[in-house]
């Protein structure tokens, strides 16, 4: 009797044992540090990437492995367009082709058109911003720039809109938990 009483209370341990393993294996809420190297340049050019993972609010109509996500590249000074500022790169990582529009720009020299990806911001639970972000080289994310960077970590929530290459609206919402390393590793400041 002991014996079957032992089996059927060692699934349940083992249940209760795989589950706790789990919820410590998952990815920490938060901006994630990795360091990556510029394939080109080798280990000189090391740099930082601070990547905050957010939710999709309206799904894309194609299949995406992984949840939309704001990406930040910090460097060296020596990398910095100025010599205060560590800040690279601001992404919107969407997994999807986004859709491209052709803007005409203030002066026309000669028949060329800015690639832009139009989107939609709410901070909190503020008005709507219009903006024009330029693509990722893969046109599957959106470049945006420090001062709006700053403005992000000042909000608890960004939703952001875009659209796919149908013209379809993708919503992605990021809650934007303390920026810790990101703000001293780019030189942002933030004030809230």
């Amino acid at each position: 009797m002991r014996s079957i009483l032992g089996l059927l209370v060692l699934p349940l341990a083992f249940s209760a044992f795989a589950t706790s393993a789990t919820a410590q294996q998952s990815p920490a809420s938060g901006w994630s540090r990795t360091e990556k190297t510029d394939a080109a340049h080798g280990a000189a050019s090391a740099y930082n990437r601070f990547t905050l993972s957010g939710k999709f609010l309206k799904k894309p109509q194609e299949t995406v492995n992984n949840p939309p996500a704001l990406a930040v590249d910090c460097g060296p000074k020596k990398w910095a367009r100025s010599s205060e500022s560590r800040f690279l790169a601001g992404s919107l990582l969407v997994g999807v082709p986004l859709k491209i529009h052709y803007v005409e720009p203030a002066e026309i020299h000669g028949t060329s058109y800015f690639q832009k990806v139009f989107v939609r911001l709410r901070f909190d639970d503020g008005k709507e911003e219009k903006m024009q972000w330029d693509p990722g080289k893969d046109k599957t994310a959106a470049v945006f720039q420090k001062d709006l960077l700053k403005k992000m970590l000042r909000a608890h929530t960004v939703e952001i809109t875009a659209e796919d290459d149908n013209e379809l609206p993708i919503v992605m919402q990021f809650n934007m938990t303390d920026p810790g390393l990101l703000t001293e590793a780019c030189d942002v400041e933030v004030k809230k």
